[in-house]
C-alpha cells in the first residue's frame, strides 16, 4: 500500500496539475483527507471570522494511475474509510434548502464514539462513513472541488462508502484521481450544506480500464448498480441518472429498452445525492438480483 499526506491538496479538478504521486494500475493508496473546511474550524475556539473560504472543499491527490487513457475509465475501490474522532456541522445564510431562514452562519461539533456520533450535546446518531468528494481531472477547464459532474467531483453520493465500486470516465491520461470531503454521517440532500465533516483516510484501489466506455460515474454496491448524474436541477439531473441506467443495462443485459424501462418502474429507485452545490446531483440506484436475471454483464 503506497500512502499520500493531506499536504498534497488540490482544490480543483484540473488536467494541468502535476501529480502528487504515480502509481500502476492496480495499487492500493490510502489518502490521508482534511475535512471540508481544510481542518480550520477544528479548534474548540475556532470561529467563521478567521476561515479562508478559498480553501473548501480540498481533495487530496492528485493520483497518476498508469494506463488510465481518454476515453476508458477508472475503477475505485472503497476498501476502507478510517475518520478522526471529532466532527464539524455546519449552516449558513443563503447556504443549503433553508439558508433563507437565517442571518449569517452557525457550526457545532461532534464526537464519534464507538458505533455512533453524538451532536449537539447529546444527540446519538447512526455512522455511515462516506466519500464526498472523489473524481479525475476534466478535459477541459478546471472544475472547483465544490461542484460535482461527469468527472465525480462533490457528488456527496452517501453510498459511496466502504465496499462501494465507483466507476469514473477518464478525460485526461492518468485520470489524475483525487478524493476528500469525508463524512461520518450525512442524509439523502444534504439539504443544511454540510454532512458530519471529518478529516481521515480514504484507503482505494484504482484500477485502469481503458475499454470501458461510461459518460458519467457509476457505482456498484454489494447489491445495487447505480448511475450518478449531476446538472443545473434536480429533474434534469435524474432524467440523466435514468437514462444512463437504460443505455448501460441494454448494452449489459439481454432485455429490450421498452421492456428495461418497465423493470425500472417495477424496480429502481432514483435518490437526491446532494441538492446544494451548484450542479445538483441524483443517483438512479437498480437491484443487481433483478438485473441477474436478464444476464446483466457485471462490470469489470
Amino acid at each position: 500500500m503506497i500512502e499520500l499526506g493531506c499536504e498534497h491538496s488540490l482544490y480543483a479538478f484540473d488536467a494541468a496539475l502535476e501529480p502528487a504521486l504515480e502509481v500502476e494500475s492496480g495499487t492500493t493508496v490510502r489518502l490521508r483527507t482534511k475535512d471540508c473546511f481544510s481542518n480550520q474550524l477544528r479548534a474548540a475556539d475556532a470561529t467563521l471570522d478567521a476561515l479562508d473560504w478559498d480553501r473548501i472543499n480540498p481533495a487530496t491527490g492528485p493520483v497518476f494511475v498508469k494506463g488510465a487513457q481518454p476515453g476508458g475509465a477508472l475503477k475505485a475501490v472503497i476498501e476502507r474509510i478510517e475518520l478522526d474522532g471529532d466532527v464539524v456541522v455546519a449552516t449558513g445564510e443563503g447556504e443549503g434548502v433553508m439558508g433563507d431562514r437565517f442571518t449569517g452562519w452557525s457550526f457545532s461539533h461532534g464526537r464519534v464514539e464507538d458505533d455512533g456520533l453524538t451532536v449537539f450535546d447529546g444527540c446519538r446518531l447512526p455512522l455511515n462513513p462516506m466519500i464526498g468528494v472523489i473524481g479525475v481531472a476534466p478535459s477541459g477547464d478546471p472544475v472547483n472541488c465544490g461542484t460535482p459532474g461527469a468527472h465525480g467531483g462533490n457528488m456527496d453520493c452517501k453510498d459511496i462508502r466502504e465496499g462501494t465500486t465507483l466507476y469514473l470516465p477518464v478525460a485526461v491520461e492518468g485520470a489524475l484521481f483525487g478524493c476528500g470531503d469525508m463524512h461520518a454521517c450525512m442524509g439523502d440532500g444534504e439539504v443544511g450544506v454540510s454532512g458530519a465533516e471529518a478529516p481521515g483516510h480514504a484507503t482505494i484501489t484504482l484500477t485502469a480500464l481503458p475499454a470501458l466506455r461510461i459518460q458519467n460515474p457509476v457505482i456498484e454496491t454489494a447489491t445495487h448498480v447505480g448511475t450518478i448524474a449531476s446538472a443545473d436541477t434536480l429533474d434534469a439531473a435524474a432524467d440523466r441518472a435514468v437514462h444512463d441506467m437504460l443505455d448501460l443495462v441494454c448494452a449489459r443485459a439481454q432485455v429490450a429498452p421498452e421492456e428495461a424501462a418497465m423493470l425500472f418502474s417495477l424496480q429502481g429507485d432514483v435518490r437526491v445525492c446532494q441538492m446544494v452545490d451548484p450542479q445538483r446531483t441524483v443517483r438512479f440506484m437498480m437491484p443487481k438480483q433483478a438485473l441477474a436475471q436478464y444476464g446483466f454483464e457485471p462490470l469489470p
